[in-house]
This record gives C-alpha cells, structure tokens and sequence, in this order.
C-alpha cells in the first residue's frame, strides 16, 4: 500500500513538473510574442512619423520654404516675361488714354495738304539716228557708233557721200569701223536711217592730223554748240599761230592766225582777258576786242590761248610788241583766207557782223555770200 502511494505521489510530481514546463514555454512563447509585437510597435511608430502630421515648428517651416520657393517661381516668371508684359500694359495705357483722356479734349483740325498725283515722265522716243562714239584710232582708221530704232538700217554718210550701210540690233544700237585709214583732212559724218528715210540732227565734224592721231580732232556738232568727243593729246609747231596783228585808231585790236579746227582760242593783252573765238574747218581763226587807246612807244604783250573741250589751256603764243605811232589812216586791209566769210571780217573789225554790207560796198562785191580766198578787201575801220 505504502509502496503504491509512493508511485501515485512521484506521478503526481511527474505530472507539475510537465505543467510547469508547459507553462515555461507557453510563458516564454508568449514574452516572445510580446517582444515582437513591441518592436513592431516601434517599428510601426517609427513608420507612423511620416504619415502623421507635423508639429508647428516644422508646418511653419514647410509653409516658409513653400513662399520663397513661390517666390522665385513668380519671380522667374516675371524675369522671363517682363517684355511681352510691358508691352501689354503700353498698349492698354495707350487704349485707355485714346479712348477716355485724348477723347474727352477738343478735337484739333488738321489740315493735309493735297498730295499731287506722281507724274510720269515719258522716255522720249529716239525718232533721228544719234551718234555716241566717233573715235580715231592709232592706225587712222575711224570708229563710229550710235542708235536709233532696232532692226533699221542706217547709212553712214562722210562729205555728203554714203560710204557704209549698218543695221541696229534689238537694242537700236550700232557700230562701224572704216576698213581703210583716213588720210589727213577735215570730215564732215552724217547719219541717214532708211525706211522711212531720216537724217540725223546732229553731225561730226572729224579733223584727222598729218601727225597722227595724238594730233587729230572729233567734235560733235549740236543746235546748240558743239561738243569734243576726242582732243588733241599732242599739240606741234605750228598748231597754234599768229599769223597778223592789226590795231585800229578806233581802239579795236584784231589777231588772225592757225589752230586745231573746231577749238577754242582766247586774246589776253596784258593778262587781262579780252574774248574768244572758234577755229575753222580750216584751221583759221579770227579775233577782235576793244582794248582802248594804246601808248604810242609803250611795250604790251599780247597773249594767245588754244583750249580743249574742258576749256584746259593745251597751248600759247605771247607776243610783245612796242606800240608804233598811228598813221591816221581811215582804212585797214584784209587778205581773205579759206573758210572765211564778209559777216566775221565785219565782225572782228567793226565789232558788228550785221556791218558786212559796208564792207562789200567799199570793194564792189555784188554777192556778199561769194568771197574768194587770197581776195584782199579794204576795211573802212571807222564805219562809214
């Protein structure tokens, strides 16, 4: 009995002990468990900051970094649109001063002054052959060029003779060159267009030196003058002469003597200037001018200028003289030279073209229009 007892306490003993190791592990399991969920509380909290809200101090620091970073937003804005913006504003002052300021003043009457109506010029129409060119060359042969309608012929035409036909291009321009040289000479060029038949205004008077062509002359010959087209580049002996100087009691000096054709020579006594005249066709030129009373036995000096078409002074022959007594007569003389006529000899010696009559009388010319050259003619100087 005794013996049973004792094996019912040890199993009751055996029996706590197993209860207290299952109370043991469940006890630890469930401070395990309670670890765990603490740290995942923390975890979790930890976790929970960023989602729950801040405190003050940092909401207020949130909202100032969020102004300033507006700030710069607005402020990078109006830096990248502060033009467009101005402009706006400009055109809305300005609408709003015409409409309501400018509106509301008393409007001001403007008067525009009539704006004529534009004038067009019409391009006249070339209706005669024209020249543009007429050159000598170094081997004397002679270039000659102008215009006139297109596609039309036009004769050359050389002291009064046809000596070549050209045609005008589309552009009514053309061109001719002689196959020959000239020979040394006076030229007069003149232009015939065909179909209908038409001569041209103007001329071209070509003298052609026996020196060559740096001594040769082009002038075009106008209704209103006459223009050098080429000038001598060389002047010689004897291009340039005085050949007669004859003083009146009247006080009138007249100079005759040879040049370049077609220039212009000018009289100076005493460097001071006293007139110009025209060279002939051929190479003769004759001059007078009022120079009043001149000293008898006094020395003056008498000069004689030749230009070229620029009006450049290419030549001069001064010439002193001692001023002899006068012989008191009435009368002067005259040899007439080629290319002379009764209207320039009254001219240089009685100061009046128009006074050719009374030289024709005194020397019983009926036809005043036919001198002849070495005729020599008696000048009543005084006029009567």
């Amino acid at each position: 009995m005794s013996k049973l007892n004792n094996n019912k306490n040890n199993m009751g003993k055996t029996k706590r002990s197993t209860d207290d190791l299952i109370n043991d592990a469940i006890a630890q399991q469930n401070d395990w468990l309670e670890n765990r969920r603490t740290y995942t509380r923390g975890f979790l909290k930890s976790l929970n900051l960023f989602a729950r809200p801040a405190d003050k101090k940092i909401e207020n620091q949130s909202v100032e970094k969020d102004a300033i970073e507006e700030a710069r937003n607005r402020r990078s804005a109006w830096t990248a649109y502060w033009f467009p913006i101005m402009c706006a504003l400009l055109v809305i002052f300005i609408a709003i001063w015409v409409m309501f300021i400018r509106g509301a003043t008393t409007p001001r009457i403007v008067v525009v002054p009539a704006i004529p109506e534009p004038v067009v010029q019409k391009v006249a129409e070339i209706t005669v052959p024209e020249f543009d060119i007429v050159r000598i060359q170094k081997d004397g042969t002679i270039v000659i060029a102008g215009r006139w309608l297109a596609h039309q012929n036009i004769s050359i035409v050389v002291n009064g003779k046809i000596v070549a036909t050209e045609r005008t291009n589309a552009n009514g321009e053309f061109a001719y060159v002689t196959s020959n040289p000239w020979k040394p000479g006076n030229y007069t060029i003149a232009l015939l267009g065909a179909d209908p038949e038409v001569k041209s205004s103007n001329k071209v008077f070509v003298y052609v030196s026996e020196h060559g062509v740096e001594n040769s002359v082009s002038l075009l010959m106008t209704k209103d003058g006459s223009t050098l087209l080429q000038t001598p580049a060389m002047l010689r002996d004897g291009d340039l002469a005085v050949s007669k100087i004859d003083y009146l009691d009247t006080g009138r000096i007249v100079v005759t003597g040879d040049a370049l054709p077609r220039l212009r020579v000018s009289l100076t006594l005493d460097d001071k200037y006293m007139g110009f005249a025209r060279v002939s066709d051929h190479k003769h030129y004759g001059l007078g001018a009022d120079v009043g009373e001149l000293e008898s036995g006094k020395e003056y000096e008498l000069g004689v200028r030749l230009h070229d078409g620029d009006g450049r002074v290419v030549a001069t022959v001064l010439h002193k003289f001692i001023m002899p007594e006068m012989t008191g007569d009435d009368d002067t003389f005259y040899t007439v030279r080629r290319g002379d006529c009764l209207w320039i000899i009254a001219r240089n010696f009685l100061r009046r073209g128009i006074l050719f009559s009374i030289v024709a009388e005194r020397n019983n010319i009926e036809n005043p229009d036919l001198i002849f050259p070495k005729q020599k003619l008696q000048i009543p100087v005084s006029g009567k």
